[in-house]
């Protein structure tokens, strides 16, 4: 069977497609931060062409840009620090209470089967409260336990989070010239389809971004509202935290609702908070699944549920939590590329001829 020469070249670059995604497969972790710094370059570099047209140099624009990004970051994360220090020292007062009570009702109900019967949660009791002591001699010590046995683990965080804005400024400097460099070894004929194909994926890319964005501040509005009118004395940390982490999907609405219903039953130590966090997650995920997302995204993503789910599961076993964060940008991406290829085989000799 003699084989043409164009499918000579599509099998050749498809051989080439298989070998890099088997190379990354392997190198995953050492990929990871590279990963990380072309998608922060690439999400940086129009606000630093921006600034040099103020007349800013491009150095300059880059270490503002990834400062205020670095800033934004720490704020994200000091609200998960103030809510789990809000929340910490009321479990640890609490839980011995709220054990108390359901042993109450466990011994009541067994009563009433006929079983005389006490249940002895001391000990649970005083496991939780040692667990959730807010002693901080005792918390040193656990930290520098676990550095001692995780000493590799901790050595590449540190350097991943030195590496990381490092590349992302050398990528911001360069990135003209890279992305130059880049398109000149394209062959000459294919040109103007890539360069169409990479106006659509950055198209894409940019609307995605930008509704994501006003999504998540919304939201992070809403439930800050929402909790705050059901007097949750947490409404502001846990509301603005909730919003902010649906733009990882199905996680960080979950790790907000997990939060906030932990939140009332300490608070209210009633039925009223199950209610009032149903009602107002309720009422959240319905918006922005009704209302909210296709109005601000639209069918920019058009992503299957069942997609979306096997993105994260990708991505998070390639590259880890950053993986997961970097699923359904990919996916876009995914989206064109699939696009393409459909509008490719639907006039290739393969569909037409069978």
């Amino acid at each position: 069977m003699q084989i043409s020469e164009a499918n000579k070249i599509r099998l050749a670059w498809l051989v080439l497609l298989l070998g890099a995604l088997w190379l990354a497969s392997l190198l995953g972790p050492v990929l990871m931060p590279f990963l990380v710094a072309l998608t922060l370059a690439y999400a940086l570099h129009p606000a630093v062409e921006r600034l040099w047209r103020w007349r800013i140099p491009r150095p300059a624009g880059a270490t503002i840009a990834i400062v205020l990004l670095s800033v934004a970051l720490v704020a994200i994360g000091s609200l998960i620090v103030s809510v789990l220090s809000s929340t910490l020292p009321q479990l640890q007062h609490q839980i011995p209470l709220l054990l108390s009570s359901m042993n109450n009702w466990l011994s009541a109900q067994a009563a009433r089967l006929g079983l005389q019967t006490q249940f002895d949660l001391t000990s649970f009791k005083h496991m939780l409260t040692q667990s959730l002591s807010g002693n901080p001699q005792r918390w040193a010590g656990q930290l520098l336990s676990s550095a001692r046995t995780g000493g590799s683990t901790l050595i590449v965080v540190a350097g991943n989070l030195i590496l990381i804005p490092v590349l992302t400024f050398y990528l911001l400097l360069d990135w003209q010239s890279l992305m130059q460099r880049g398109f000149s070894l394209v062959p000459l004929n294919r040109r103007e389809a890539l360069q169409a194909f990479l106006a659509e994926c950055d198209s894409i890319l940019g609307r995605y971004v930008r509704g994501q964005v006003s999504v998540m501040l919304i939201l992070a509005a809403y439930y800050a509202i929402g909790l705050s009118l059901a007097g949750f004395q947490l409404a502001l940390p846990i509301g603005v935290f909730t919003g902010l982490a649906v733009f990882v999907p199905y996680v960080g609405f979950g790790l907000g609702l997990l939060l906030a219903l932990l939140a009332g039953a300490l608070q209210f130590q009633s039925f009223y908070a199950l209610w009032a966090v149903a009602v107002v997650y309720g009422i959240g995920q319905v918006a922005e699944s009704m209302v909210i997302t296709p109005r601000l995204l639209g069918g920019q993503i058009g992503l299957h549920p069942l997609l979306v789910i096997f993105l994260l599961l990708a991505f998070g076993q390639l590259f880890g939590f950053v993986g997961v964060l970097l699923a359904l940008p990919a996916g876009a991406l995914l989206l064109v590329v699939v696009r393409h290829a459909l509008v490719w085989y639907r006039t290739s000799s393969l569909f037409l001829r069978g």
